[in-house]
């Protein structure tokens, strides 16, 4: 990779002091700039957050690609989102959140700018991304698949050891659209600005409401309302795609072009374990299966085929043995826990104890004890020593510990000496400080964004969706959301023309198995592309 000097773009030499505003009014005339470019060495000392206001650092790097080299800016730091308040005066906006992301901006082969200074063509399309937990930074897609640049972490059975680097990535989305990869509140370096409360976006509404503010805001501040924009989210940040696209389009009449749902969790009462609720025990009976699969316990059999069966099992046979209850004779029972038990290679003694009903966590203890292993949840191929090998559960997820202290020190690392930025505050790869997080607006029911997503499907006829699943993935299992996309309240020939399905051989961040990283990366090129099946 090569990096040059960084140069002030015309957009960020506009105005010294023009802070963002929340563009409540898309098209207002503000010419809300950027702020002024400033080089690596001076971002050190550009931190203060006493006073809100825009910290960006802008760098020009290229990589080689094998059509010719692929140059592109990178503009990194905060910007401060303003806002009118409820009732208030118009025109009078006070900030409230100081968000970070960092921007990828493709530019011509040449080199050369725009005559009006813009660094890309105002059609090309324009990705927003972000990852979940609530909590997660978005430094797993922004390293892990997306970006320019990725880490290099290993995978199931080889993880990598310190130290941990970067290495540039040919298949990096930046050759079809331009990124944004920004953090959601208290995560990465996204603050509130001083004396805000600081719980403010804790919250699904309220997050999503920030998020879309923050689009808006970065289509005015680049004049890229003409890009087709895309939405990736990640886990929870599928939940979070879903309310944002739905918001975009009722607050601002942004009708996003596309969304990428990479693991997703559309309603979590397909997933979680709740006093009667049976719908997780039936959803993650095929992804045990899988699982399993991977550890051996299905030998000579194809990975498809133990899929096959364990979701033909969960469809049909299963809701109705749970059902039962305790209609069920001990025949019944000692039964289903022996074809329970096969499919997804425990004990079927221990299955019948659970009452037929299996909680993940249960599960991922289990499995490998004879073993002395505990099983990853987000990966379940990945595997670790068990502390306690009587835990009911495990006590630590082994895929997480794995491949988090890669992602986290290549990060800081590439911030600081390749993007040239530098905070006093630390980058929040995970924030606990998060939670408790509110789902007010859901009490009483299921917390669930499907709803919003048809709703979208159903106005914007140029929506399409791509929905990436892992095999292995005990977080955000494949079946729960192969039921939630069956529901969604579509006409069919939407369902068919306009949502595309794929799978990987791996787990919740599928990218770290390299197979499905290329499969990923390509199935996302396709969706900026243009239609399914174009």
């Amino acid at each position: 990779m090569n990096v040059e000097p960084a140069t002030p773009s015309p957009a960020e030499d506009a105005s010294p002091a023009a802070p963002s505003r929340d563009a409540a009014a898309p098209g207002t005339a503000d010419s809300a700039s950027a702020g002024p470019s400033t080089g690596p060495s001076a971002a050190t000392s550009g931190t203060d957050r006493s006073t809100p206001a825009d910290r960006l650092v802008t760098t020009e790097h290229s990589i080689d690609l094998p059509g010719g080299p692929l140059r592109y800016r990178a503009v990194t730091g905060t910007v401060v989102l303003r806002e009118e308040p409820e009732g208030g005066e118009y025109g009078r906006a006070s900030a409230y959140a100081e968000m970070f992301s960092v921007s990828y901006l493709a530019r011509p082969a040449d080199g050369a700018d725009g005559a009006d200074g813009t660094v890309a063509d105002a059609a090309r399309p324009v990705v927003f991304a972000f990852n979940g937990g609530p909590g997660a930074s978005t430094v797993w897609l922004h390293l892990g698949v997306l970006g320019p640049r990725r880490v290099v972490a290993g995978d199931a059975g080889s993880p990598v050891g310190p130290p941990w680097g970067l290495v540039d990535n040919p298949e990096t989305l930046l050759r079809d659209a331009d990124l944004v990869m920004v953090d959601a509140m208290t995560t990465g370096y996204s603050r509130p600005v001083p004396g805000a409360k600081h719980d403010r976006h804790h919250g699904l509404t309220a997050d999503r409401d920030l998020i879309a503010s923050f689009v808006v805001d970065w289509l005015t501040r680049h004049d890229r309302w003409s890009s087709p924009v895309h939405l990736a989210g990640e886990s929870y940040g599928t939940t979070r795609a879903a309310a944002v696209a739905a918001r975009l389009f009722e607050r601002y009449w942004v009708a996003v072009a596309g969304i990428a749902l990479i693991s997703p969790v559309l309603d979590f009462g397909t997933l979680e374990f709740t006093a009667g609720n049976d719908r997780p025990f039936v959803h993650y009976l095929p992804t045990y299966a899988a699982i399993a699969h991977a550890h051996g316990k299905h030998e000579g059999r194809l990975l498809q085929d133990v899929v096959d069966e364990a979701e033909a099992f969960a469809e049909q046979e299963y809701p109705a043995l749970l059902a039962a209850g305790l209609r069920l004779g001990p025949e019944q029972v000692a039964e289903a826990a022996a074809r329970i038990g096969a499919l997804i290679g425990v004990d079927p003694d221990w299955v019948e104890q659970a009452d037929l009903r299996v909680e993940h966590m249960a599960f991922l203890a289990e499995l490998l004890r004879d073993q002395g292993l505990v099983t990853g949840r987000i990966d379940g191929r990945f595997t670790a020593p068990a502390g306690d090998r009587n835990a009911a559960q495990m006590e630590t997820d082994p895929s997480i510990d794995q491949l988090a202290p890669a992602y986290t020190g290549a990060l800081n690392q590439y911030l600081a000496t390749e993007l040239g930025y530098r905070d006093d505050v630390v980058y929040e790869i995970m924030a606990g400080r998060v939670h408790p997080w509110s789902y007010q607006d859901f009490e009483g029911r299921s917390v669930e964004v499907a709803t919003d997503l048809s709703r979208l499907l159903r106005r914007s006829p140029h929506t399409r969706v791509l929905v990436s699943h892992g095999y292995h993935d005990a977080a955000t299992p494949f079946h729960a959301s192969e039921h939630v996309l069956a529901h969604l309240q579509v006409p069919r020939e939407v369902a068919e023309q306009r949502i595309r399905v794929e799978y990987y051989e791996a787990g919740h961040m599928m990218y770290c198995h390299e197979p499905s990283r290329l499969a990923l990366s390509e199935h996302l090129a396709d969706l900026v592309r243009g239609p399914v099946g174009a």
